[in-house]
This record gives C-alpha cells, sequence and structure tokens, in this order.
C-alpha cells in the first residue's frame, strides 16, 4: 500500500471580521456552520484516511456540533498563528507516516468542490513536491502608491491566487514550518513554507466558486453555490 492522504483543518483563528461575535467557521451558512461544510468534501472523499481539526483552547462552539461529525474527525489544540495550528495538527495524526500526504484546509472555505478535491488529489499524488488548488489572475492589479492611488499596474502574467486544499508529504511540511519558525518567520500558506526550501509546488487549476469567508456578502455568495448544487438547507 502506498502514501495514505489525511487532511488538517486549522480552525483555532479568532478571526471576527465579519463585525459579530461568532468565530467566522462557525457562522451560520444554509442551515450548517460553515466549517461542516468545508469537512464535508474531505470527510466524504473515498482516498482519505482521516484528519484532525485544530481549535483554540477556549473554543466553546465546536462542541455544538453534530457528534455524528465530530467522532469523524481528531481535534488537537492550536498555536498563535496558522503555522503553528498546521504543526499541532501533523503532530496530532499519530497513524500518519512521515512519506504520507497531508491536505491542508481552511475552516472558512465551505464551497470546495469534489471534482477540484480529486484532481488535486490526483495530480499532487505522483508529484515530487506536492501542491495546491489556485487560479489565474484574470483582474487587472494595481499597485497602491500609500495614499489612496495607482502607483504602477503589476502585469498579471504567471500570477495565480492561492487557494486550499493545500498538499504536501507530512514529514516534509512539518520540517519547512519548523524552518520557517524557528527562522522568526511567519509564512502565511503551507505553499511559502515550502517554497523556502527551494521546492516548486504544483499549481493545480481550482474553482472560483471555492472561496473563503472574509466579507458578509461571501456568506450570501457560498448560500447561493451551495443551492446551486443541490445542497439541502436545514
Amino acid at each position: 500500500m502506498g502514501p495514505r492522504i489525511w487532511f488538517v483543518v486549522p480552525a483555532a483563528g479568532a478571526s471576527r471580521r465579519l463585525g459579530g461575535p461568532v468565530h467566522k467557521q462557525y457562522l451560520n451558512l444554509a442551515g450548517r456552520r460553515v466549517i461542516e461544510h468545508a469537512l464535508e468534501p474531505l470527510l466524504s472523499h473515498a482516498s482519505i484516511a482521516g484528519g484532525v481539526v485544530v481549535l483554540s483552547a477556549d473554543d466553546q462552539d465546536w462542541p455544538k456540533l453534530p457528534a455524528a461529525l465530530r467522532d469523524r474527525v481528531t481535534t488537537a489544540v492550536g498555536g498563535r498563528e496558522r503555522c503553528h495550528s498546521v504543526l499541532a495538527g501533523l503532530e496530532a495524526l499519530s497513524g500518519a507516516a512521515e512519506e504520507d500526504w497531508v491536505l491542508v484546509h481552511d475552516a472558512a472555505r465551505p464551497c470546495l468542490g469534489e471534482t477540484e478535491l480529486s484532481r488535486l488529489v490526483e495530480r499532487c499524488r505522483g508529484d515530487a513536491v506536492g501542491g495546491l488548488l489556485a487560479l489565474p489572475v484574470a483582474d487587472a492589479l494595481k499597485l497602491e502608491d500609500g495614499a489612496g492611488r495607482i502607483e504602477r499596474t503589476v502585469p498579471r502574467e504567471r500570477l495565480w491566487r492561492a487557494q486550499t486544499p493545500q498538499m504536501f508529504r507530512r514529514g516534509q511540511l512539518g520540517s519547512a514550518l519548523v524552518q520557517a519558525v524557528d527562522a522568526g518567520e511567519i509564512p502565511p500558506d503551507e505553499a511559502t513554507a515550502i517554497e523556502r526550501l527551494g521546492f516548486k509546488p504544483l499549481l493545480v487549476e481550482g474553482s472560483p466558486l471555492n472561496i473563503k469567508i472574509t466579507h458578509p456578502a461571501d456568506l450570501e455568495f457560498a448560500a447561493r453555490v451551495l443551492a446551486m448544487r443541490g445542497d439541502p438547507v436545514r
């Protein structure tokens, strides 16, 4: 049997940018919490062996989720930054080998499609480095001058917007994150840590529907995506 595939979902962030008292991964979306939608494609994918959800030490919302969901994952306590939480998740994958693959997915990204997830898995599992879902930049990019005006236009050719999941070997990803943290760096995503070691992660085209909940309008858009796919409202 070859390397297995696992997932880590960092959900320890305290972001309340949507303006309410509830962390965005626990906001209601089509009758369920955002994180429930984020976990569903990972838990239902035939190639994925299992995974870890990384929570803050004072999380009081996770126990309110359905037991049928909670019983299917392991939980761990995260750290101050995303990289610390991912490291905690990798450590909690006690049944995983160093050569196994790990998919790191945002807890606030509820519209991951089965097609894109399967594409990522199939493209990366035979790759020497691994990779991530991403989208080629389509809009014109403007660099702001610090005073609300355009300094210059940035060429968009060869530029991609990173998404999740991001898929790398457990051992290599753990080592990359530890080295970055030890150097006093906070990588914004897992691919950045891998790049720091001199590797070139594979870009696998994702979907514009695979949005991350950041603004209030994102919730409405996500609800429409889920309805379009036929997800029942509960």
